[in-house]
């Protein structure tokens, strides 16, 4: 394991990238994610058609094409950047049609009384949404939103690559390739500092659970 121990450094580096790809695409999904929801759940046909083709298109292309059609169709047609925000956004993508999914059939548990309660005294559907719906929506979508985020940060290592570079798959392709040092325990440092990401995010998904299961 002296490949892990003399190389803690990069490996910490490659960590830190990683949660800044997660962070920075969990925030663009989710946000992304809230908004195609609320189309799919809108009564104007035309919103309900991008939110359904919004998921149908993302949540069935591997993410591989994706990233690949981000990152290297872009720059054809004169959009250019660094490949690390071409990376975040494609996986902001691809998450967020998970999300709305999560978040649509949060939505849906949500009792019909509450909307109709909110439409009669002459609340809009965007207010109902945000001020009614949504806040009692949150109970029930903890879990499954966590499960998708928790995916989506094990996903970064996809990011990597296209060329992201610094994250933990750039630091295991480094080591094995310009380093010369054997692939397994190399790898096994890469699942470690995967875990350093993911067991946290799970227990914190546990705890957000109890809050809300005291919240009911």
């Amino acid at each position: 394991m002296n490949a892990v121990t003399d190389n803690l450094g990069l490996y910490g580096t490659g960590v830190l990238t990683t949660l800044q790809i997660s962070l920075l695409s969990g925030i663009g999904a989710l946000v992304l994610g809230t908004i195609m929801a609320g189309f799919r759940v809108s009564p104007a046909p035309p919103l309900q058609w991008v939110g359904s083709a919004w998921v149908t298109v993302l949540r069935n292309t591997p993410l591989s094409v994706v990233l690949f059609t981000i990152a290297f169709g872009l720059p054809e047609i004169g959009v250019n950047g660094s490949f690390f925000w071409f990376g975040v956004t494609g996986l902001a993508l691809y998450t967020s049609a998970f999300v709305c999914e999560a978040i649509r059939s949060g939505i849906n548990s949500v009792a019909p009384g509450q909307a109709e309660a909110a439409r009669s005294v002459g609340m809009t559907f965007g207010q109902t949404l945000t001020v009614v719906v949504l806040p009692q929506a949150v109970r029930t979508v903890v879990p499954p939103l966590g499960n998708v985020f928790i995916a989506m940060i094990k996903n970064s290592a996809i990011v990597g690559a296209v060329g992201v570079g610094g994250d933990l798959y750039s630091v295991g392709v480094q080591l094995t390739g310009a380093g010369g040092l054997a692939v397994i325990p190399v790898l096994i440092g890469v699942a470690l500092g995967y875990l350093v990401l993911t067991i946290p995010a799970g227990l914190l998904l546990g705890l957000a659970e109890r809050k809300v299961a005291i919240a009911r």
